[in-house]
């Protein structure tokens, strides 16, 4: 049974949306891979076409079912998808109102420091376990309200969601429902809670009634229309892309934590079922919500990672391809004394500032292009760095950093995460988790695993980088770093 029955995973990511195939045991068999527009109207603002999303997760979704010889063979379907992005639609149209607000979108930060002048901020903390950023939904869903045509007049058919609600409600045709770690990553849901706070969606002015359900992260939640893949294939997981990855790398057990390094870079580490309150700039999360079960996790978010580098590539032109960054971090013995800090959409954790922008220091006529891209790749260990103080700090200190996401097969940058850590690192034989951990989730809803600790069968095995930088230059290149922030 299980060598042809399959797996269907929806991954939308920020970049591009894919369709993946996994067997029950784990094994990727085939991807189908589309781009998705980048929309830039403005400095700060970044837009997707939601429709386009839909469009091009079902071609991808289609090919992969023709791969797997029909519909009859998915067993279910999961979905992940980037967080925060905002999708706003008319629920009797079925059309989006405007383009969804992505997740690295800067619109709403005077409506947060707003917020914050206010005094509201410790109580959200306390409440949601988020700060108050342009990051999170809720500022996004009144910016709809207040600046696009109609939408404060619909009524009861305006629908809010993120992108796995608006990819669900069209694969479905109709049902509005969102995950418990996507749902905490709003600044409206309370971790402890099983609803939306009435409380917090009227501080927003956000309508309680334009917003998802809540559900479990694995469970049998509703079906396809059979007329769109063939049949009506069950729809058994859902998760936010950092818990679906910090799934997919195993992290089952207090304390174990992972880095996704794909278009930012996110650490996650799991905090059992204890909701984590940090004192040090990090954010309390839900990472799932299995069996009944609600877990939750420790966060760190950094705003740019494989963006800069896709930036290199194609507006400054250093770059012809993202592979060439590695043969050229090797290709000279430092940086130079060049600093790269990585504020091309401010600055994540640990630092929040939304205002901070990139900048380049320690130029020099010996300078060059490799130089530059070495620095560039230097950043995201100098702000793991950062990061794994606070975790420390917040009592969730890292022994080894499970790394996963496309930039981390570059084995440069991998070991130069161990040196600067001076920790062990370990990447899977498959660095693609996010989608394999909305794989597990889809298993475990199906009831083909009873639970996720039964479902590690389907984690990847892992190569691991030990540390080798001496102290001293560590500790050099970190002075440098402290000096570039300037805080």
């Amino acid at each position: 049974m299980t060598d042809n029955r399959f797996l269907l995973v929806l991954d939308e990511g920020t970049t591009s949306t894919r369709a993946i195939l996994y067997s029950l045991t784990g094994d990727m068999i085939a991807t189908s891979q589309q781009d998705i527009t980048q929309h830039y109207p403005a400095p700060g603002l970044v837009e997707h076409d939601a429709a386009e999303i839909w469009d091009k997760t079902l071609q991808c979704a289609r090919a992969m079912v023709e791969r797997a010889g029909g519909a009859e063979t998915i067993e279910a379907i999961g979905v992940t998808n980037q967080r925060e992005t905002v999708v706003a639609w008319d629920r009797s149209t079925g059309k989006p109102l405007c383009r969804a607000i992505v997740w690295q979108d800067r619109r709403t930060e005077a409506q947060c420091r707003s917020l914050r002048d206010a005094g509201h901020e410790p109580a959200i903390q306390t409440a949601t376990g988020l700060l108050l950023d342009p990051y999170f939904s809720a500022t996004k869903m009144a910016w709809v309200l207040k600046n696009v045509e109609g939408a404060a007049t619909l009524g009861d058919r305006l629908a809010f969601g993120t992108v796995e609600s608006w990819l669900v409600w069209n694969l479905t045709g109709g049902l509005h429902i969102t995950d418990v770690s996507n749902a905490s990553r709003t600044s409206l849901f309370p971790l402890t809670a099983s609803s939306w706070d009435e409380g917090l969606c009227d501080l927003f002015g956000v309508p309680r009634a334009a917003l998802a359900d809540i559900v479990p992260s694995a469970g049998e939640f509703g079906t396809t229309k059979p007329e769109l893949l063939g049949a009506a294939i069950p729809i058994t997981g859902l998760a936010g892309d950092q818990q679906a990855a910090t799934i997919g790398q195993g992290c089952f057990a207090h304390g174990q934590t992972k880095a996704t390094l794909g278009t930012g870079a996110f650490v996650l580490a799991n905090m059992g079922q204890t909701p984590p309150r940090s004192e040090h700039r990090l954010l309390g999360t839900v990472l799932c919500e299995v069996g009944g079960t609600r877990t939750f996790a420790l966060e760190g978010s950094v705003f740019v990672a494989g963006s800069l580098v896709k930036w290199l590539r194609d507006s400054i032109g250093m770059l012809g391809n993202a592979a060439e960054s590695e043969a050229l971090a090797r290709s000279v013995p430092d940086s130079g004394g060049v600093v790269v800090v990585p504020a091309l959409s401010g600055l994540g954790a640990p630092y929040w500032l939304p205002d901070a922008r990139g900048s380049i220091t320690g130029l020099s006529f010996a300078t060059t292009r490799a130089h530059i891209i070495r620095a560039s790749l230097e950043s995201v260990a100098n702000v793991f760095h950062d990061l794994a103080r606070a975790f420390a700090a917040d009592g969730a200190g890292w022994s080894v950093l499970r790394l996963d996401g496309g930039m981390s097969a570059n084995d440069w940058l991998a070991q130069d995460i161990a040196d600067v850590l001076a920790i062990p690192c370990e990447r899977p034989a498959d660095v693609e988790t996010t989608a394999r951990g909305a794989a597990i989730l889809a298993a475990v809803g199906a009831g083909h695993y009873a639970s996720l600790e039964d479902a590690k069968v389907m984690v990847s095995s892992t190569q691991v980088f030990e540390p080798q930088m001496e102290a001293q230059a560590r500790d050099t290149r970190l002075k440098h770093w402290k000096t570039a922030l300037g805080i």
